[in-house]
Protein backbone atom coordinates (compact mmCIF):
# COMPACT_ATOMS: atom_id res chain seq x y z
CA UNK A 1 0.00 0.00 0.00
CA UNK A 2 1.79 3.28 -0.92
CA UNK A 3 1.78 6.51 1.14
CA UNK A 4 -0.95 8.36 2.17
CA UNK A 5 -1.78 10.02 -0.67
CA UNK A 6 -3.02 14.32 -0.73
CA UNK A 7 -6.72 13.28 -0.37
CA UNK A 8 -6.54 10.29 2.04
CA UNK A 9 -5.56 6.83 3.07
CA UNK A 10 -8.28 4.79 1.53
CA UNK A 11 -9.31 1.57 4.56
CA UNK A 12 -11.89 0.21 2.10
CA UNK A 13 -14.27 1.46 -0.72
CA UNK A 14 -16.05 3.10 1.67
CA UNK A 15 -14.02 4.49 3.93
CA UNK A 16 -10.74 6.80 3.54
CA UNK A 17 -9.05 8.41 5.90
CA UNK A 18 -8.32 12.35 5.22
CA UNK A 19 -4.74 13.21 4.92
CA UNK A 20 -5.36 15.69 7.43
CA UNK A 21 -6.15 13.20 10.41
CA UNK A 22 -3.29 11.28 9.74
CA UNK A 23 0.12 12.40 11.33
CA UNK A 24 3.52 11.50 10.72
CA UNK A 25 6.78 11.35 12.42
CA UNK A 26 10.05 10.18 11.55
CA UNK A 27 12.95 9.31 13.35
CA UNK A 28 16.25 7.64 13.27
CA UNK A 29 15.72 3.66 13.20
CA UNK A 30 18.02 0.68 14.59
CA UNK A 31 19.07 -1.82 12.29
CA UNK A 32 21.34 -1.89 8.96
CA UNK A 33 21.96 0.81 7.11
CA UNK A 34 25.53 1.68 6.73
CA UNK A 35 26.60 5.22 7.44
CA UNK A 36 23.21 6.42 6.72
CA UNK A 37 21.88 5.09 9.79
CA UNK A 38 22.61 8.25 12.26
CA UNK A 39 21.92 10.74 9.55
CA UNK A 40 18.87 9.72 8.30
CA UNK A 41 15.43 9.32 9.81
CA UNK A 42 14.04 6.51 8.24
CA UNK A 43 11.51 5.23 10.83
CA UNK A 44 8.01 6.58 10.61
CA UNK A 45 5.26 6.51 13.03
CA UNK A 46 1.98 7.21 11.77
CA UNK A 47 -1.04 7.90 13.86
CA UNK A 48 -4.47 8.59 13.97
CA UNK A 49 -7.18 9.78 16.11
CA UNK A 50 -10.26 7.73 16.18
CA UNK A 51 -11.78 9.18 19.04
CA UNK A 52 -11.84 12.64 16.66
CA UNK A 53 -12.34 11.43 13.14
CA UNK A 54 -14.75 12.79 11.21
CA UNK A 55 -15.37 10.05 8.68
CA UNK A 56 -16.58 7.32 11.17
CA UNK A 57 -19.80 7.05 12.26
CA UNK A 58 -20.33 6.24 15.87
CA UNK A 59 -20.87 2.36 15.27
CA UNK A 60 -17.89 1.81 13.29
CA UNK A 61 -15.93 4.34 15.88
CA UNK A 62 -17.27 1.81 18.54
CA UNK A 63 -15.98 -1.21 16.85
CA UNK A 64 -12.83 -0.09 16.13
CA UNK A 65 -12.59 0.85 19.82
CA UNK A 66 -13.77 -2.33 21.10
CA UNK A 67 -11.38 -4.27 18.51
CA UNK A 68 -7.96 -2.38 18.63
CA UNK A 69 -8.75 -1.16 22.41
CA UNK A 70 -5.35 -2.69 23.35
CA UNK A 71 -3.31 -0.52 20.37
CA UNK A 72 -4.96 2.55 21.51
CA UNK A 73 -3.53 5.29 23.48
CA UNK A 74 -5.75 7.86 24.37
CA UNK A 75 -7.85 7.46 21.31
CA UNK A 76 -4.93 7.42 19.50
CA UNK A 77 -4.12 4.34 16.92
CA UNK A 78 -0.41 4.51 16.11
CA UNK A 79 1.85 2.00 14.02
CA UNK A 80 5.41 1.82 13.13
CA UNK A 81 7.65 0.92 10.08
CA UNK A 82 11.09 0.56 10.47
CA UNK A 83 12.19 -2.37 8.36
CA UNK A 84 13.40 -0.51 5.79
CA UNK A 85 16.29 1.44 5.14
CA UNK A 86 14.44 4.17 2.78
CA UNK A 87 11.99 6.49 4.22
CA UNK A 88 9.20 6.23 1.91
CA UNK A 89 9.65 2.52 1.76
CA UNK A 90 8.60 2.84 5.70
CA UNK A 91 5.98 5.65 5.14
CA UNK A 92 4.10 2.98 2.51
CA UNK A 93 4.72 -0.09 5.31
CA UNK A 94 3.25 2.23 7.66
CA UNK A 95 0.10 3.22 5.73
CA UNK A 96 -0.24 -0.46 4.94
CA UNK A 97 -0.14 -1.39 8.79
CA UNK A 98 -2.64 1.18 9.47
CA UNK A 99 -5.12 0.47 6.64
CA UNK A 100 -4.85 -2.98 7.30
CA UNK A 101 -5.72 -2.57 11.29
CA UNK A 102 -8.24 -0.23 10.56
CA UNK A 103 -10.46 -2.69 7.97
CA UNK A 104 -9.90 -5.59 10.09
CA UNK A 105 -11.34 -3.76 12.79
CA UNK A 106 -14.86 -2.85 10.51
CA UNK A 107 -15.14 -5.93 9.09
CA UNK A 108 -17.99 -7.74 9.99
CA UNK A 109 -17.50 -10.79 12.61
CA UNK A 110 -17.76 -13.76 11.13
CA UNK A 111 -20.36 -16.26 12.42
CA UNK A 112 -19.64 -18.78 15.16
CA UNK A 113 -19.08 -22.62 14.36
CA UNK A 114 -22.33 -24.02 14.18
CA UNK A 115 -22.45 -27.56 15.93
CA UNK A 116 -23.20 -30.82 13.80
CA UNK A 117 -23.59 -34.22 15.04
CA UNK A 118 -21.42 -36.63 13.49
CA UNK A 119 -23.12 -39.25 11.11
CA UNK A 120 -24.31 -42.47 11.87
CA UNK A 121 -21.49 -43.79 9.32
CA UNK A 122 -18.76 -41.67 11.12
CA UNK A 123 -19.85 -42.66 14.24
CA UNK A 124 -20.02 -46.67 13.09
CA UNK A 125 -16.37 -46.25 11.73
CA UNK A 126 -15.07 -44.72 14.86
CA UNK A 127 -16.78 -47.92 16.77
CA UNK A 128 -15.11 -50.17 13.95
CA UNK A 129 -11.61 -49.12 14.09
CA UNK A 130 -11.54 -48.95 17.75
CA UNK A 131 -12.88 -52.15 18.38
CA UNK A 132 -10.04 -53.66 15.41
CA UNK A 133 -7.71 -52.20 17.90
CA UNK A 134 -9.19 -53.34 21.27
CA UNK A 135 -8.62 -56.70 19.48
CA UNK A 136 -5.14 -56.06 18.41
CA UNK A 137 -3.93 -54.79 21.60
CA UNK A 138 -5.85 -57.68 23.53
CA UNK A 139 -3.80 -60.34 20.90
CA UNK A 140 -0.64 -58.72 22.01
CA UNK A 141 -1.14 -59.04 25.52
CA UNK A 142 -2.58 -63.15 25.35
CA UNK A 143 0.62 -63.81 23.02
CA UNK A 144 2.16 -66.88 24.67
CA UNK A 145 5.79 -66.93 25.64
CA UNK A 146 8.42 -69.04 24.06
CA UNK A 147 11.50 -70.12 26.40
CA UNK A 148 14.32 -71.43 25.24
Amino acid sequence: MPAPPRAGLTVSPQLTIPRAELRERFSRSSGPGGQGVNTTDSRVELSWDVDRSAVLTPSQRERIRARLGARLVDGVLTVVASEHREQLRNRDAAAGRLAAAVADALAEPSRGRRPTRPTRGSQERRLTTKKQRSATKSLRASRPRRDD
